[in-house]
Order: structure tokens, then C-alpha cells, then sequence
């Protein structure tokens, strides 16, 4: 048999994103395969033995090597990958894109760029002064906030930082403050799909979300989330991720650019979730590069 989406996943939290996909592609008249450890043998048995084949894959198997053997079959045939390993692997790159984003014109918080400590593990001189008070200090790969120092104020810091991730570039950012909107921080996450842009409000303390309304995007002259997520896309090549934009009183600062392994919680099922229709919106993007469209205009 042969299916037009395959999604391999075992995270038990991903269980809502995966019933949006299979019934996005049942509203779309495709075909839907879901593989699962508890099915994962005979799958890939079938799979080599050409008893059942796809043409798009939609990975959440969060890089458990037990799956390998489904990615290699992929990369093999050629199938169409959302999100291939090697994309991702290149745009989670912050230090990376950081440069990409500057170069195309994008605002990035004032950065200072330091190699890994196993190639450099004395550093000359670093001047503080241009990041103020505190600063963050990140590792330049990893998502979840894993190793990122906030409220940083010294180079000790720094330097005693570089060593939890000593294979990493580092990054120490100015910190950056948004402006308040209707009581409340203007700090938003944007989910990106296939050529469309779903952004949020998302507070940088609680990670509760909201989904921006149209009335609200008017009023407060927030359509630059459109763009600026858009042009991202356009450097990065992802087919989904999400960024975090903070809108200063100055402009729009992009301070987190690009996360793809992103966290699919519903906010029906979890307080710190995304809005489920918002989830819903990118699973139906998603299914429609397995139908082989794309959709340039903007949410």
C-alpha cells in the first residue's frame, strides 16, 4: 500500500498534533500512515519488503535512533522530507543564523559571538559594555532553554558558561525589552507552514500563548510579524518552525531565531500549550506538501 504522508512519533504528548494531521489529510482526501514503537518492527519490515511505501514524511521522532532505518528508506527514495535532518541541523545553528539574519537586513539583539571552548579555551579580552547591565548568554544549538543563562552580568559568567556545552559556540546577547500592550508584553512567538505565518502572543515568563486576532494586528500595526517570519523562511528553507519576535520601542527584534523542534502541546490539554486552532492551521499546511501545494499568502 502506498500512503502520501508517513508520520513516525512516539512522544506521548504529540498525540493531538498527530490526530490534526490525519484528519487534515482525510478532509484533503490523502492518505495517512503513523508509525509508533508499538508498531515499529513490523512497519519497517514492510517498508523494506516494499509491502507499504510513502511519499512524504512528516518526522517526530525526536531523532530516537530506533527510527533510522525509516529515515534511511527516505533518504534513499527520495521521498519528499519536511524538514530534512540536515536543513534543521543548519538553521538550529544560532550562531549561524545570526549572521544570515544580520546580513539580510533583519534586527538581532547587539550579539557577541564566542567559540567553542575546546578550540579556544582562553578567550582575550570580551567588552561588556555595549550589552548593558545583564545580558544572555546561550550555547548555539539546543532548543527548551537548555543552557541559556538569563540576567548575566559578568565575564566569569561567561566564561564558566562555555564550558557546560564546551563543543558549542556561544552567544552573549543584550537583553532585550519589549513594550507593554494592553497590559502585557509585546513578545510573540510565530508558527511558520508551508508559506503561511500563525503569530502569538507568548509571555517570556509564564510561555502562556494567544493567538494574535486581526483586530489586534490593526490596531497595534503588528502585520511586520507576517514579513519578518516570512523572511526567515525564505533563509532558513524550513517548512514549519517558529521564531520569537519581541517588538521594542524602537522596532522589531527577532530573539530567537529559528526552533523546528517545536513543542506541539495543545493549550486545551496544557496551560503553557499552543492555541489548539492555531496547531490545527499548521497540520493542515503541513498535509498540503504531501499534496504538493504551497501557500504563499499570509494567515
Amino acid at each position: 500500500m502506498h500512503y502520501d504522508l508517513c508520520l513516525p512519533w512516539y512522544w506521548e504528548y504529540d498525540i493531538d498534533f498527530v490526530q490534526m494531521n490525519e484528519r487534515a489529510c482525510e478532509e484533503q482526501g490523502l492518505s495517512f500512515w503513523q508509525i509508533t514503537p508499538n508498531d515499529l518492527l513490523e512497519s519497517i519490515t514492510a517498508l523494506y519488503k516494499g509491502e507499504k511505501t510513502f511519499r512524504t514524511i512528516l518526522d517526530r521522532s525526536q531523532y530516537d535512533r530506533r527510527f533510522e532505518p525509516i529515515h534511511r528508506w527516505s533518504r534513499q527514495h527520495h521521498v519528499r522530507r519536511i524538514n530534512p535532518a540536515e536543513v534543521s541541523a543548519w538553521s538550529e545553528d544560532k550562531a549561524t543564523m545570526h549572521l544570515e539574519l544580520i546580513s539580510a537586513g533583519i534586527y538581532t539583539p547587539y550579539t557577541i559571538l564566542l567559540p567553542p571552548f575546546i578550540e579556544q579555551p582562553v578567550l582575550p579580552a570580551i567588552d561588556l559594555t555595549p550589552l548593558g547591565d545583564q545580558f544572555v548568554i546561550k550555547p548555539c544549538c539546543g532548543g527548551g532553554g537548555e543552557g541559556v543563562i538569563l540576567g548575566a552580568f559578568s565575564v566569569d559568567q561567561i566564561l564558566r558558561a562555555r564550558m557546560e556545552f564546551p563543543e558549542q559556540k556561544y552567544l552573549v546577547q543584550a537583553t532585550v525589552t519589549p513594550r507593554t500592550i494592553q497590559g502585557q508584553p509585546a513578545w510573540f512567538r510565530i508558527f511558520y507552514a508551508n508559506g503561511k505565518t500563525f503569530p502569538c502572543w507568548w509571555h517570556p515568563l509564564t510561555h502562556v500563548f494567544s493567538a494574535v486576532t486581526p483586530q489586534e494586528e490593526n490596531r497595534y500595526e503588528l502585520f511586520p510579524l507576517h514579513e519578518i517570519t516570512q523572511r526567515i523562511a525564505s533563509i532558513c528553507k524550513l517548512d514549519w518552525f517558529s521564531t520569537e519576535i519581541a517588538l521594542t520601542l524602537e522596532a522589531f527584534v527577532v530573539v530567537d531565531y529559528v526552533n523546528d523542534g517545536i513543542d506541539t502541546r495543545v493549550q486545551s490539554k496544557a496551560v503553557d500549550g499552543v492555541p489548539d486552532e492555531v496547531m490545527q492551521s499548521v497540520a493542515g499546511q503541513l498535509v498540503r506538501i504531501a499534496k504538493g501545494e504551497k501557500d504563499d499568502a499570509r494567515a
